[in-house]
């Protein structure tokens, strides 16, 4: 017979608005095995957490309920304090009765029914549990940050400032990623590429960074501290241990395509490095343009090149790596044009999306910081700028995105305000829903342009766009005037909302990790584990996440950094020990349980009794998630999940049946 003591939390009136905490205290003394029951009004706090402790040594508790909130919140808080008071943290349990009662109740006298009814079950869940001890493994010490960008740069110089070796993955043959297509960045105007560039350079050079662009992350397998990784790298068709980065090659291509860096307002050759700060500063071959690969003939570059760098057999090649951490910050892309086609984007040359725009801004851009109509290289006298395409917008629920994309009334700002600085004499205008400027000096900056710059800000949608004459007729509504409005802008440019980048689907399931209704990577806790994934060792960084502005970025790049290095600050990572396990006396070794386990964690082993062979199914502990698959599709009842057994859970079916 256990000794079980109860801990009802009053939450303050989250819990108590609804339920009678005091009345389920009572009842649930009464319960058999429930030797010692109590409320108090916050049992996280430090005095109830000292009534906790205080409680089991002088009741002499093996088993703990707490009355309160989701496990999900604050299990481990309570499972550390009981641990201090000597007993095995796995003998204590939440029920929860705030977020599965008095949140979605208002009926007191039910809600109280219901309250007392889940601490029952939990009362009967932990009258068969058993001491648990924690499962150790070593570590290695490596680290692997997948995406290249502002976040990625940030994370693996952390990372590899505290001395651990970081591998750095980058799609591009450059990292940098969106960042490093600025002009300036809101809200204090700084020169994109000189803030970054220093930091793109730190991570080409450093000792204990290993860059691998133009790769990506082919396979994930292995465990916390124990990853093994396979990344597949692209064929440049350039040996970068010989080329010096001389360029010769690329000013002496024939073949002109439009560039991706410059959004196709500019053009690169087919043999080329994205842009002048690129890291490394070696070029690639686009065998899609490159007239040896598409016609056969040219090879003007491998002629010319003086240490003879080019090499047109140069296969992919396979990389396989152990790391013991993962960051994943694999950023974004912007909303497709094919989903805006009521805005004539793709239509027409002069509507562009704000990316199109900074590179019409840049000073290394393709029209070298000059301010020019795509389709005649005029300067436009009135831009019409449209926020929240494709943002925010629940009347197409197939092609719109419900949520906010939170740093497009930032730079459509900025935007307004340096079109005004190279055309003093043009006019800004802006169709908006509302502002959302909430960062630091946010509101200021966006003030600064309405009246220094005089830009317009119009409080509406647009209904039509159309070309007319050479220029772009917009159509819209001045909501707060009351009045309709024609502009003949032109250029138009959208502030296009942001979408997950098209890697983090895959790596989705390469990782088993988890991901939203959006796409964006889920966090295993939005407010207490915001860069953790539910798989550990995972972690998250910038807008693989959700969509973030450069600090918010940078600062979360810092925290996953952190969150390795904690990792690697011990010899060995200790893992839960809710995993499955097999009864050997009762595996028939079907292999049913492998075919439904997602992290490959169970294998068939032959195993040789009294002279016969026979196949069991074995779990390694470190790969097991707990997720309970297994037990559900074993038809021999064989699996069993350490602190959920079936013995457990039938029990607190049964707490929950009686009346």
């Amino acid at each position: 017979m256990k000794r079980i003591g109860v801990f009802v939390c009053h939450c303050g009136i989250n819990i108590r608005a609804t339920v009678d905490v005091k009345k389920v205290a009572e009842e649930i003394g009464e319960y058999p095995q429930v030797v010692y029951s109590t409320d108090y009004q916050y049992m996280c706090s430090e005095p109830g957490q000292k009534l906790m402790r205080d409680a089991i040594k002088k009741e002499n508790l093996d088993g703990v309920v707490v009355a309160a909130y989701s496990p999900n919140l604050h299990q481990l808080t309570f499972r550390r304090n009981a641990e201090l008071a000597g007993l095995n943290s796995y003998l204590c349990e939440i029920a929860n009765i705030r977020e599965q009662c008095s949140w979605i109740h208002s009926d007191k006298e039910k809600a109280t029914s219901k309250a007392l009814e889940i601490a029952k079950s939990l009362v009967e869940k932990v009258r068969f549990s058993e001491a648990l001890l924690p499962v150790e493994f070593p570590i290695t010490k490596r680290a692997l940050v997948i995406g290249g960008g502002v976040a990625g740069i940030q994370a693996a110089l952390d990372i590899a400032d505290a001395g651990y070796e970081t591998i750095l993955v980058e799609e591009e043959p450059s990292i940098g990623g969106h960042m490093a297509q600025l002009s300036e960045t809101f809200p204090t105007l700084d020169c994109s590429q000189c803030i970054l560039t220093p930091k793109m350079v730190e991570a080409g050079q450093h000792s204990k960074i290993r860059l691998l662009t133009y790769s990506e992350v082919d396979e994930v397998a292995g465990y916390v501290g124990n990853f093994r990784v396979k990344v597949r790298r692209k064929a440049p068709f350039i040996d970068w241990e010989k080329c010096t980065g001389c360029g010769l090659c690329t000013e002496k291509c024939p073949s002109k395509v439009s560039s991706e860096f410059d959004r196709g307002i500019g053009l690169r050759k087919a043999i080329y490095t994205p842009f002048a700060q690129a890291v490394p500063n070696k070029p690639v071959i686009d065998r899609k343009s490159c007239l040896y690969f598409t016609k056969d003939r040219c090879r003007v570059c491998e002629k010319l090149c003086p240490v003879g760098a080019i090499d047109f057999e140069q296969k992919e090649a396979v990389i396989e790596e152990e790391v013991g951490a993962i960051v994943v910050a694999t950023g974004y892309e912007l909303y497709p044009k094919e989903r805006v086609a009521e805005y004539g984007y793709g239509k027409y040359k002069d509507v562009i999306d704000g990316l199109t725009f900074e590179r019409l801004l840049s000073a290394s851009g393709p029209t070298g910081g000059e301010i020019k109509r795509p389709s005649d290289g005029k300067v436009p006298e009135e831009v019409v700028f449209i926020q929240c395409v494709g943002s925010r917008d629940e009347r197409d629920e197939e092609n719109a995105l419900p949520y906010c994309s939170k740093i497009c009334c930032m730079y459509t700002g900025k935007h307004a305000m340096l079109y005004k600085h190279r055309v003093p004499e043009g006019q800004a205008y802006i169709f908006y829903m509302d502002i959302r400027a909430g960062g630091k000096g946010y509101e200021e900056f966006i003030q600064r342009g309405i009246e220094e710059d005089r830009t317009l800000y119009l409080r509406g949608r647009v209904s039509k766009l159309f070309e007319e004459n050479g220029r772009i007729v917009i159509w819209g509504v001045d909501t707060l005037a009351g009045k309709k409005v024609e502009i003949a802008a032109d250029m138009v440019v959208l502030a296009t909302g942001v979408v997950p980048s098209p890697a983090s689907g895959e790596l989705v399931k390469k990782l088993k990790i988890s991901s939203d209704s959006n796409g964006f990577l889920s966090e295993a806790h939005p407010k207490l584990r915001p860069v953790e994934t539910l798989t550990p060792g995972i972690f998250l960084a910038g807008c693989a996440q959700a969509p973030k502005d450069i600090p918010e970025s940078v600062a979360q790049a810092s925290g996953a950094a952190s969150k390795v290095l904690t990792l690697f600050s011990g010899e060995k990572t200790v893992q839960e020990p809710i995993v499955a396990s097999v009864d050997e006396n009762l595996c028939a070794g079907c292999g049913m349980c492998i075919s439904v386990c997602e992290y490959k964690a169970i294998d068939l082993v032959t195993e040789l009794k009294n002279g016969k062979s026979s196949k069991k199914a074995k779990v390694t502990d470190a790969l097991c998630e707990g997720c309970g698959s297994c037990v559900a599709s074993c038809p021999s009842a064989a699996m069993e999940q350490k602190g959920f057994t079936t013995k457990q859970l039938l029990s607190m079916v049964d707490a929950l049946s009686m009346k």
